[in-house]
């Protein structure tokens, strides 16, 4: 009975029957998914044409190679544990074919029971690829990818500022939008990830099927609001980077352009910090000496990266692959350092101590001779920091000295630093409102007393004689407006004379 079924699976189909399963066509990889009957056949007879209604959630046409249909009559496919062997590489061929049927997955009680076949189904294909003793055929595999991207290649939703059409929705107080097919959308997933791990998986034949397109498209998906299926496409994505030696190149191409775009163009994506964790981790494979294509990528990509006002959503995987970068080469610090203070944030102060985060970070990891070619501006820039009055931002600056490394960097060219940075201490010992800052501002002052008194008291005594002719300067001003004021008063009297007169 069993191989009658496979032999009519197997059998070559009718124009009517490819018209009924594809009414779209049968080949492409562009799609809108949702989602597919695995356990269930489709009994053509029972409708004459596809509904050409569309899912509400998708907005679009189904793709080439799906069908959709709203009420399919549907057969049972036998399981593969109730088959023999030999069988069973042909139903897997015909349970990959029912899973390019669409559902609407925006109602939850609409084909329910086909929906809950189809998970199963997903389930057994999933256990099928783990549990095989014998590799898929290359045909097998090609209708793998096929059914894949039948299923999760679909147009996104539009984001929730374009519904609203506000433009100053804050991301970080958005709840997040979470898919209704990510049941279906999580076990497609997971048949992907477990093929591209799957050791009897042959690169050198797999690259045919997950190719420069499929990776195009995957990377499209990362924009997706749903933070679920952004971990999976983080997951599958750095497994193919791992096993596709011939497509990195190409990934990190694909990646960079999504940054540039992001940050010269839109300022919106919501899978940069995703990318970023990826990158973190090809970052720290990178070769020494470093190529000269990943020293531009740093420059061009990642350093502007700090520019967006949305930083926050990502700046900690950021700051990760920045560290990378100087710990692989500590030569680049200099770069990076004047990197970050050519993006210093002037008006925001939250950005401001993730700034200062990263920069206490980078520090740790230059060496002397790096330091030296950046430390005037940069502390130029903590001098103004440790005066902000806004706190967060002060204690943040102070609390570089308690970084030892920092410390002792600072010792070894204090006669540089000391003149820059003594200023903003004693303006906060004199005038900051915080009781915190001033309590801080003090230790490091005492510090700086301990670690050379002469040198503390010379730039005291500079400090207070600036402060003198400071003082003078702005006394010489007063005096000269008040002689101003006195001849235009002087002159105003003697016209109002020759008038009364």
């Amino acid at each position: 009975m069993f191989n009658k079924i496979i032999k009519r699976g197997n059998r070559k189909p009718t124009k009517s029957d490819e018209a009924a399963i594809y009414p779209y066509g049968s080949s492409g990889y562009r799609n809108s998914g949702s989602a597919s009957t695995s356990n269930v056949t489709v009994n053509h007879a029972s409708r004459a044409t596809v509904p050409s209604s569309q899912p509400p959630h998708l907005g679009a046409a189904p793709p080439p190679g799906a069908a959709f249909v709203s009420d399919p009559i549907v057969e049972c496919l036998p399981l593969f544990r109730d088959v023999a062997v030999p069988d069973r590489l042909a139903l897997f061929h015909r349970k990959l074919q029912l899973c390019c049927i669409m559902f609407d997955f925006s109602d939850t009680l609409k084909s329910a029971r086909e929906k809950e076949t189809k998970r199963q189904t997903l389930i057994e294909l999933i256990d099928f690829l783990q549990s095989s003793s014998s590799k898929l055929s290359e045909h097998a595999q090609e209708e793998l990818i096929q059914a894949v991207s039948v299923n999760i290649f679909r147009p996104l939703p539009p984001a929730s500022h374009e519904n609203t059409g506000a433009d100053n929705v804050d991301p970080e107080e958005d709840e997040p939008y979470l898919d209704p097919a990510w049941p279906h959308l999580q076990l497609i997933y997971e048949l992907l990830l477990r093929y591209v791990v799957s050791s009897d998986t042959d690169s050198k034949i797999a690259k045919r099927y997950i190719d420069h397109s499929f990776v195009l498209k995957l990377l499209d998906l990362f924009d997706s609001e749903d933070p679920r299926e952004r971990e999976y496409l983080k997951t599958i994505l750095h497994r193919i980077y791992g096993k596709f030696m011939v497509h990195r190149p190409f990934i990190r191409k694909a990646i960079n352009n999504i940054f540039y775009r992001f940050i010269f163009e839109t300022e919106r994506h919501s899978g940069i910090g995703e990318l970023l964790e990826i990158l973190g981790s090809i970052i720290n494979g990178f070769a020494l000496p470093m190529k000269e294509e990943h020293k531009l990528f740093l420059v061009r990509a990642l350093l502007p990266l700090h520019k967006p006002k949305l930083v926050g959503l990502y700046h900690q995987q950021l700051s990760y692959c920045i560290t990378q970068f100087v710990e692989k080469d500590c030569k680049l610090a200099d770069i990076v350092i004047k990197g970050l203070l050519k993006y210093w944030p002037l008006t925001n102060c939250s950005k401001e101590v993730l700034f200062l985060g990263e920069l206490e970070e980078v520090l740790e990891a230059t060496q002397s001779a790096e330091f030296q070619r950046c430390m005037v501006p940069l502390f130029r820039q903590i001098g103004l920091c440790v005066n902000s009055s806004h706190f967060q931002v002060a204690e943040r600056a102070l609390f570089l000295w308690n970084n030892d490394h920092i410390v002792g960097l600072i010792a070894q060219n204090r006669n540089v630093i000391f003149p820059i940075i003594f200023e903003a201490l004693e303006k906060n010992i004199q005038s900051h409102w915080n009781p915190a800052v001033h309590g801080l501002t003090g230790n490091v002052r005492k510090m700086f007393l301990e670690m050379d008194n002469e040198l503390f008291e010379e730039c005291q005594q500079q400090y207070l004689e600036k402060v003198a002719k400071a003082k003078e300067l702005e006394e010489q001003r007063e005096s000269t407006w008040k002689r101003l004021e006195d001849v235009v008063a002087a002159k105003e009297g003697a016209d109002d004379t020759v008038m009364v007169s």
